[in-house]
């Protein structure tokens, strides 16, 4: 060996033992910890010895199949052990993970497995059935190679079990941390989903700034995952548990259920879990929630705005347990601000402070800094910030401006440095040249006593350009608010011209799978009300015989 290829060799020793992803931290587990618990799922755990030994063989067959370095994967399951074990298979070779939403239609999955160029789609038992019937999986030498969890054969399929059955040991191979790790896909409720491209030092470097804040430490931390793990926010929480061996447990997927949430805490021994506020005010409304979840060392809460009776009901429940609001975007890796524990209750509604590595400023339209008390958008950069989105430059280019990140997220800094979050740009309403944040109309309807949730969007509006328009689920059926009852709530608490001209009861708001209501849903809605809706006693006599109808979601 000649000197130079000496020392080729000794650099690339030297940068493989610097490595830290959450792939090789899975490998030091394994190493560490091997027969403590790592991953629980339908009455069965996997010990860190058995999740890696899972992963390794998966990985060595996912190569045998052709996926190498830079390909994609698309992960298509409900939640369930093989999504984890596929995702750190995927990050083991340093492939790119795919993962897509369980509740998508066939057309719409088709278009993230074209638009990502996976070379494999990996679908459980009950989608199987969606992933055959994909354009990119049927056809010719060029197609997507599928492989299934199910234990009947599947034409055209290669079998999951089938690829693990090779284990031998650790599978070792470096991967740098400025590899591509995986492309989310954002929801795309303006358009067709964008890909946000997060590399492995990205995902890592969100563990690293979040787990210290919460004080997230040893091996005796248990995780409940509320979210579904396609999204960020359900990855993020198996990734950030997994840094300090911890044991995460998997809830199924849809029909979410608060008893089953406080019983799974009560049998696990949780000692953390996240769920959005519409999950939280259910869960604090089971009987004996308090007592039965005691193992709880803190909660967490996000992906949309909290109304202020969830967050007082959260912190009557749970008192004396810290409740951490996380607030982020899938284009941050995904954590950027967190309200501690500590002023859960002084700073009610706000998002706390950017987090360690993150830094955030408030601009204006023009990217000027906005004085204390100022609204605008929030703006970042750091090392999680994500990448690119994948084969969109002029998104990237649009959301990468002046050096940082433009979030879309309408926010305001108080004097001691604490954000709030006002809206979203794209939710904010106009109405007759005045700026109006759906959020604060919401959380004003939200005290009202009949009112269970509400949303708020904008609707043409032929004068004013848009009018707000809620959409309200009322407690008692039997006994909604009225239109008057609405509106003489809003006038002791808002500003005349930010109260909604138009009240619509519905059954309930359309929510994603996570659990965000889907404004676009309501404002296609809002769009075949009567133009006239609040220009007068006639309109309002028209309005009530609206308001009781309900929206199909």
């Amino acid at each position: 060996m000649t000197t130079t290829q000496t020392e080729q060799t000794d650099q690339s020793s030297i940068a493989a033992g610097r490595r830290m992803s959450h792939a090789a931290q899975l490998s030091r587990q394994a190493r560490r910890i091997p027969d403590a618990p790592a991953l629980s799922h339908g009455g069965t755990t996997l010990t860190y010895a058995q999740l890696n030994g899972r992963v390794c063989a998966l990985a060595r067959g996912l190569v045998g199949i052709g996926v190498g370095r830079g390909d994609r994967v698309a992960v298509f399951m409900m939640n369930r052990t093989e999504v984890v074990e596929s995702y750190l298979a995927v990050m083991k070779l340093g492939a790119v993970v795919v993962p897509v939403n369980f509740r998508l239609t066939a057309p719409e999955v088709e278009y993230i497995v074209e638009d990502s160029g996976a070379q494999v789609l990996i679908a459980d038992d009950d989608l199987i059935d969606v992933a055959q019937r994909l354009g990119p999986v049927r056809r010719g030498e060029d197609s997507v190679s599928l492989v299934h969890t199910s234990a009947a054969p599947v034409a055209g399929a290669q079998s999951y079990a089938a690829l693990q059955r090779e284990d031998d040991g650790e599978f070792d191979l470096d991967v740098p941390e400025s590899d591509d790790a995986f492309i989310m896909y954002t929801s795309g409720t303006t358009g067709r989903p964008k890909g946000t491209v997060l590399t492995h030092m990205n995902l890592f470097m969100n563990s690293v700034n979040a787990n210290p804040v919460q004080g997230v430490s040893d091996e005796a931390e248990v995780w409940l995952s509320g979210l579904p793990l396609f999204h960020i926010g359900g990855l993020n929480g198996i990734l950030m548990y997994l840094l300090v061996g911890g044991h995460s447990v998997l809830m199924e997927s849809g029909n979410f259920s608060a008893e089953t949430a406080v019983a799974t805490i009560e049998e696990y021994g949780v000692t953390a879990c996240y769920f959005v506020p519409t999950q939280w005010r259910d869960i604090c409304e089971v009987p004996d929630a308090s007592r039965r979840a005691a193992s709880l060392r803190r909660i967490s809460w996000g992906a949309s705005i909290a109304p202020p009776s969830t967050l007082q009901a959260m912190a009557d429940t749970f008192a004396g347990v810290p409740n951490f609001n996380m607030f982020g975007q899938t284009e941050m890796s995904s954590v950027t601000c967190i309200l501690r524990g500590e002023d859960a209750v002084r700073k009610m509604g706000s998002v706390g402070r950017p987090i360690a590595n993150v830094e955030a400023r408030i601009v204006d339209p023009d990217g000027v800094e906005c004085p204390v008390g100022e609204v605008g958008e929030i703006v970042y950069r750091g090392p999680t910030v994500m990448r690119e989105y994948w084969r969109n430059p002029q998104a990237t280019a649009e959301a990468f401006r002046d050096g940082w990140f433009h979030s879309g997220d309408l926010c305001v800094e108080d004097e001691d440095g604490f954000i709030t979050v006002v809206d979203r740009s794209k939710d904010m309403i106009i109405s007759g040249g005045e700026n109006i944040y759906s959020a604060e109309v919401e959380a004003a309807i939200d005290a009202h006593p009949k009112v269970r949730e509400v949303s708020v969007v904008g609707r043409p509006h032929a004068t004013w350009v848009e009018t707000p328009t809620a959409f309200i689920v009322p407690i008692d059926d039997d006994d909604p608010p009225t239109e008057e009852e609405i509106l003489a709530h809003c006038r002791e608490r808002i500003a005349s011209y930010k109260k909604p001209t138009a009240v619509v009861l519905v059954e309930e708001l359309p929510k994603n799978a996570v659990g965000k209501i889907q404004k676009f849903r309501l404002r296609e809605e809002a769009q075949s009300l009567a133009p006239e809706l609040g220009d007068g006693t006639a309109s309002q006599q028209a309005h009530r015989r609206r308001v009781h109808s309900a929206m199909t979601p």
